[in-house]
């Protein structure tokens, strides 16, 4: 019984995984019994992560390798790093993303490009090279990092709620499609949770007031408590488990008038 509770044996790879909800989910993993393998863009404060996590959970391995995921070529090296420390792969954490505030009539084609080309194509090209190493142990999971914002109209900008919503069909598609292979893949969805990119925002008095107000918990998130969601879908005792996203979110979603 126990068992099903717990993630030893196996390997996870953590997208942005130097701060914020990335960390926290790196440490979850870690604490649950899995190996983890963390990457992010910077490369001290990724190995000041690295260094924490691997003294906090002696018993497990923790890698890290610095890379700009945005790049296709550094996709492709990120993966025959990993084929070279032959670890294998039983978990993907997609996290990484970005966004910028802009109303839709002033937003340019280049930057819906560079957003899609940083919140979707690298998760979606990770699932296809993760797939062969995922597939090899017919109970892997894969657990996608969206938002409310991908669900229902928030503030974010109309590229980054697209964003977010194409993640969301993502995680639904692959999971019927990989199903056979033994690859759950799910997604959880956030609403605000207590980051540094979130800081700056929710520092404004009256902004943090209507947040609260539209939130039934009347507090922000922690990133701990979006980890916590991403470690249940990866343990065994979500089996039954698949295409499902799961809103992290205080109550957010289903606050009626």
């Amino acid at each position: 019984m126990r068992a099903r509770w717990r993630l030893d044996g196996k390997t996870a790879l953590i997208t942005g995984a130097s701060r914020g909800i990335g960390r926290a989910c790196a440490e979850e993993l870690a604490g649950l019994g899995a190996d983890v393998l963390l990457v992010a863009r910077d490369d001290v404060v990724l190995e000041q992560t690295r260094a924490e996590i691997a003294a906090a959970f002696p018993q497990q391995r923790v890698l890290a390798m610095a890379a700009d995921l945005s790049d296709e070529e550094v996709r492709l090296d990120l993966f025959d790093w990993i084929n070279d420390l032959d670890c294998g792969l039983d978990l993907l954490i997609n996290n990484i993303g970005g966004n910028f505030r802009k109303e839709t009539l002033a937003i340019s084609g280049d930057e819906i490009r560079e957003l899609f080309e940083t919140n979707v194509l690298p998760a979606f090209h990770l699932c296809q090279l993760a797939y062969p190493l995922l597939a090899r142990h017919a109970a892997a999971a894969i657990v996608n990092i969206g938002s409310v914002s991908g669900i229902t109209h928030v503030r974010t900008g109309v590229p980054y709620g697209m964003s977010k919503a194409a993640i969301g069909q993502l995680t639904r598609n692959l999971a019927c499609e990989w199903a056979a292979d033994g690859i759950r893949v799910n997604a959880v969805a956030p609403w605000y949770i207590r980051t540094a990119r979130t800081t700056p925002r929710l520092a404004e008095p009256s902004y943090l007031d209507e947040v609260l107000e539209r939130t039934p918990m009347g507090r922000i998130g922690e990133p701990e408590e979006v980890a916590a969601a991403v470690a249940f879908l990866c343990l065994p005792a979500a089996s039954y488990i698949t295409g499902e996203t799961i809103a992290v979110d205080g109550g957010f979603l289903r606050y009626g008038f």
